[in-house]
């Protein structure tokens, strides 16, 4: 018997770094920076009797009406609360809510009340008993799933996504991170060792994309290059792809960890391939506080010059920033600005030290009895923490990260590192698809507005406006740099429609 579900991946609890709020709020049509990958992907697994509809609730509203069978909600612990005010909603109308994704798994005590089905896991391995169950309308109350073999893997169906007002697609071509950091939750929920997409699927996968219009991709790996002869091998797939685009090439994003600056081969090959920027967890200069919770790959190294070796190819860094380990001081927040400042990195996510509750460092805290039961646990959004602070008052934490955050996104300060940025970024010889993309039209609705969110931002007020008319020669004279000083601004509005809607801006 045919059967419909309609799912739905939540709008956030609250605006954050990577978010895209402020399309919306500051009168530009909604958008997302990247595209969801878990609805289109579980649209790609159903089989063909089942009907699907899709929801981007940070695009188009959800419709409470909807007539189908199921309801699908999914979701990262910044989506918690969305998911269950949804799936309440839905339930008082009398439909079967299911609820799945990363939190669902981490956390699955918290959402289990709320919904008729829970699904844990990876789930590939059991969507066919699922949906075996769905048919007969014989579920049970919860599926758990294991580690998937990515060789079997299903693409993305995109036909029903709001390709138009996401600014980048998603691909995800491996699963897992070998490391140990202690706050970090991805390695509970996809474990350390890492699987691996055969690059056929991520071809073949990059082609619907394509397909679809998107010339950015972020490939959504916890860590792309942390398998040295995997990463090169995809690398060079990327590259020959790309250089057989006829309609434009593709400029990609991914996340990696500091230590691939040790490889030039590897960044060489990143640039040859395309990949413009990079999000990079560097967290803090503080030697003690890496070892203190096992993010030992960033150790032993001067964190500046490692930066600057993905300037030498051209390529753009993203970093994180943490403050609030226990071997912080108060004088990390001055130590953190001048690291900022130092390493040009235009766009820094900052926020306390949280302890998301499957990781290691939520076990230490709570037996310490230092736990904060109902404090904040997502990273940076908003800037508050569920763990009680060592060597200062949550009073001097808090206070501390507001100087910082506002230190470091005055406008002349920004303009400052942007700058510096762009005098330290070497030239596209070794990527060149960046000359080829630097004044492609922009042909996608998303683009057009990415600039008409820029002349709002410069509209803020004097300060605002001198920061944008010097990034704008700036980009008349380093032309190659243009589209990151376009990326930059972008992040930077959404940085100050957040830190303004949670009364964190002081200036």
């Amino acid at each position: 018997m045919s059967k419909s579900i309609y799912l739905i991946n939540p709008a956030s609890d609250y605006p954050s770094y990577f978010g895209s709020e402020v399309f919306a709020a500051w009168g530009v049509r909604p958008a997302i920076n990247n595209a969801d990958l878990a609805t289109t992907t579980i649209a790609g697994m159903l089989p063909a009797d089942f009907d699907v509809l899709l929801c981007e609730e940070h695009i188009t509203p959800v419709d409470f009406d909807a007539a189908v069978d199921y309801v699908g909600i999914t979701g990262k612990i910044s989506q918690r609360n969305r998911m269950i005010s949804l799936a309440e909603q839905f339930r008082r109308r009398g439909k079967t809510v299911i609820m799945g994704g990363p939190y669902a798994s981490l956390s699955p005590d918290a959402l289990r009340p709320y919904c008729d089905i829970l699904v844990r896991g990876e789930v590939e391995e059991i969507i066919d008993l699922i949906c075996d169950d769905l048919r007969t309308s014989s579920w049970k109350p919860e599926y758990i799933g294991n580690k998937a073999d990515l060789s079997n893997c299903a693409t993305p169906k995109w036909n029903q996504y709001p390709n138009d007002r996401a600014r980048t697609g998603t691909l995800q071509t491996s699963r897992g991170c070998p490391f140990e950091c202690e706050f970090c939750d991805v390695i509970q929920y996809l474990g350390r060792k890492q699987r691996h997409k055969p690059i056929n699927l991520v071809l073949a996968e990059l082609n619907e994309l394509y397909r679809y219009g998107y010339r950015s991709v972020f490939l959504a790996d916890d860590n792309f290059t942390v398998y040295r002869s995997r990463a090169k091998e995809l690398l060079a797939a990327l590259r020959d792809w790309n250089d057989q685009r006829e309609e434009g090439t593709v400029d990609f994003s991914t996340q990696v960890s500091i230590d691939a600056a040790k490889d030039e081969e590897l960044l060489r090959m990143c640039a040859e391939a395309g990949l413009r920027s990079v999000f990079i967890g560097i967290e803090t200069p503080n030697e003690d506080s890496l070892i203190e919770t096992k993010k030992r790959q960033n150790t032993k190294v001067n964190l500046v010059e490692q930066v600057q070796r993905f300037f030498d190819y051209g390529i753009y860094v993203m970093g994180g920033m943490i403050v609030g380990f226990d071997s912080d001081g108060p004088d990390i927040f001055r130590r953190q600005y001048e690291f900022a400042m130092t390493a040009s990195i235009p766009i820094l996510s900052l926020g306390a030290l949280v302890a998301p509750q499957a990781t290691p460092l939520h076990a230490r805290m709570k037996k310490l009895g230092r736990l904060e039961e109902n404090g904040v646990e997502t990273a940076a959004t908003p800037w508050d923490t569920n763990i009680i602070p060592h060597q200062m008052t949550r009073t001097q934490l808090i206070e501390g990260i507001r100087w910082l955050y506002n230190s470091l996104y005055r406008p002349a300060a920004l303009t400052e590192r942007i700058s510096s940025f762009v005098v330290k970024l070497k030239t596209t010889s070794f990527n060149p698809h960046n000359t080829r993309n630097v004044t492609r039209p922009m042909s996608r609705s998303i683009e057009i507005d990415i600039m008409a969110l820029i002349v709002k931002l410069a509209s803020l007020g004097p300060e605002e406006a001198e920061m944008a008319s010097t990034l704008a020669e700036l980009s008349t004279k380093r032309m190659d740099a243009m589209p990151f000083i376009k990326d930059a601004l972008a992040s930077y509005a959404q940085i100050r429609f957040m830190s303004e809607r949670g009364s964190f801006w002081d200036q």
